[in-house]
């Protein structure tokens, strides 16, 4: 699963989606973000954070309560958990219906785990912009992670920036391979994206590291891809407005693996058009 180790800092890539997990080892502490998705491949990330952590704490850290970004909660007993307030604070009902997904893809494809499937308990709560959680001793200048609200994609993203390192963990923002994918917002998806300009000025930002596809070092090259999501949200609500479905469908003309991707983009069609009539 490793896609890239660069000191203390290695990637994991799902076989679904591309998806991205991650472990962090600074002196302080083994940072485990978003661990997932099929039994095997938590393992691996599993006894992997655990031959690096001996006497470290261990932390977990989700970017967002998607199903496939918590699916592996489970296999982390012993760490704690850091997430949004809004993750945390989820009405009862919309947890379970997060769980039922786990649990009917577990069934669709005969899966099953070592541990028990179930919804955070969250002990770190990001509940604000520039919001810091200190790792280290008091005083000292150890790990230092720095919170930025992202809904959007959904009610309960953050962005995470985890220093001295300048890692920025996007979740499902500033991908490579997708357009944007909203189930929220696109108003309060073009605020979260536009949170990159403040995030850049304020942090000597190195990796930005999406949720699905690749990373990137170049900072020209996460401005190219927050434009082009700009781009892709602006242009979809032009379309709609002037009832163009022909433009509609040329918006993710040249993306990768269509047959799937279309679905996403009908989705956000329905959820701009509602967004449009509500207005």
């Amino acid at each position: 699963m490793i896609k890239l180790q660069d000191g203390p800092l290695t990637l994991f890539e799902s076989a679904l989606y591309k998806t991205m997990s991650a472990v962090v080892e600074t002196d302080d502490a083994v940072i485990i973000v978003d661990p997932c998705w099929l039994p095997h491949e938590v393992e691996e990330i599993r006894q992997y954070a655990d031959g690096l952590a001996g006497v470290k704490p261990k932390y977990v850290l989700f970017t967002h309560s998607d199903y496939d970004h918590i699916i592996g909660y489970g296999a982390f007993p012993d760490a704690v958990v850091i997430a949004s307030a809004a993750l945390a604070d989820k009405p009862e009902a919309d947890k379970e219906a997060i769980l039922e997904q786990i649990r009917d893809f577990e069934h669709s494809y005969y899966l099953e785990r070592d541990y028990e499937i179930d919804y955070p308990i969250v002990t770190h709560r990001a509940e604000a912009d520039g919001q810091v959680l200190d790792l280290g001793d008091e005083g000292s200048d150890g790990t230092r992670l720095t919170f930025y609200l992202s809904p959007g994609h959904n009610e309960d993203g953050i962005y995470t920036v985890i220093e001295p390192l300048g890692l920025l963990f996007a979740g499902d923002y500033w991908s490579d391979l997708e357009f944007p994918y909203i189930y929220f917002s696109s108003i309060e998806y073009e605020t979260s994206i536009s949170k990159l300009d403040m995030i850049l000025a304020k942090h000597a930002i190195t990796r930005l590291i999406p949720g699905h596809g690749n990373s990137t070092t170049e900072q020209t090259e996460m401005k190219r891809r927050q434009q082009a999501d700009f781009a892709y949200i602006a242009a979809m609500r032009e379309a709609i407005q002037a009832g163009d479905q022909a433009t509609i469908d040329r918006l993710i003309e040249g993306c990768k693996f269509p047959r799937n991707m279309s679905k996403f983009h009908r989705g956000n069609q329905t959820l701009f058009e509602r967004e449009l009539k509500d207005k």
